[in-house]
């Protein structure tokens, strides 16, 4: 049930995002990436693998497949790093009741999936286009452009749509929401340090997933019979409107699971 209900809150967030406008400001577009508080928040509370695996799930189910974007190879990126890098960050907190630990860890979160983004996409490029240095001042031009679209996302995104409400909704929801679902509330340490919670296994989990995800980017980009792309245009046929259905499934199913769990345990 926990990952059925973070795949579904993180798909209702990530196709509620879709329609939200978008403004160009030169090259950089600057909009809203995710409500990622909701994600980071969820992840902190059960603080296991599986709720992190279920953030990129619920993203490629509801924010994708069902609008009919999915990418093939290219969702092997996130599906790959947004559960190490979440996983790695939320064991670093271990005093649950330190706002400073918890908006460092969301933070951080964040921030490393969006920095091991960044290089893979840069990396492509450079990969992909041979013609790269022939072109004055480009391959500088793509690290500046990618450098300041990190630093934008980073505050709107990390910091505006990430700390400062997970800063609010982690300690209201925090020992309430876990017993629903059957398992014990982190109760942590006062004044433990995030260095307690370093996880070697979850630090290599993270140096492996880079490389494969940069394989798997990098392959997509190339196309043929490995890459199996499925877009039925659902959008372009019944219009922006269209949007609401990953909406309302996701929500259906976020219900249906919260209705459950927090049925009394002799009626389930």
């Amino acid at each position: 049930m926990v990952f059925i209900l973070v795949m579904s809150l993180t798909g209702l967030q990530n196709a509620v995002t879709e329609i939200l406008p978008e403004f160009t400001l030169g090259p950089l577009e600057l909009g809203v990436g995710g409500f990622v508080f909701i994600p980071i928040v969820l992840v902190l509370l059960f603080r296991t693998y599986w709720a992190a695996l279920a953030v990129p799930v619920g993203e490629i189910v509801f924010g994708e497949i069902l609008l009919g974007e999915f990418d093939g190879l290219g969702a092997m990126e996130g599906l790959l790093l947004i559960p190490v890098c979440y996983y790695f960050a939320v064991k670093l907190l271990q005093d649950p009741e330190n706002t400073t630990q918890l908006a460092l860890v969301v933070f951080l979160a964040e921030a490393l999936e969006e920095f091991f983004a960044m290089w893979i996409d840069i990396g492509k490029i450079y990969v992909g286009v041979e013609e790269l240095e022939a072109v004055p001042g480009l391959p500088e031009s793509i690290l500046v452009l990618e450098g300041v679209d990190f630093v934008t996302q980073m505050a709107i995104t990390g910091i505006v749509f990430g700390v400062l409400p997970a800063l609010y909704l982690y300690p209201k929801l925090h020992g309430k929401v876990e017993p629903l679902l059957g398992m014990e509330p982190f109760q942590g340490e006062r004044g433990a340090s995030m260095t307690d919670g370093l996880s070697i296994k979850a630090l290599l989990a993270v140096l492996i997933a880079v490389p494969l995800a940069f394989v798997a980017e990098a392959a997509s980009e190339v196309g043929g019979a490995i890459n199996v792309v499925w877009e039925p245009e659902f959008l372009d046929v019944y219009g922006q409107l269209f949007i609401a259905v990953p909406i309302v499934i996701a929500a259906a199913v976020a219900a249906i699971v919260w209705y459950r769990a927090s049925q009394p345990t002799r009626e389930r």
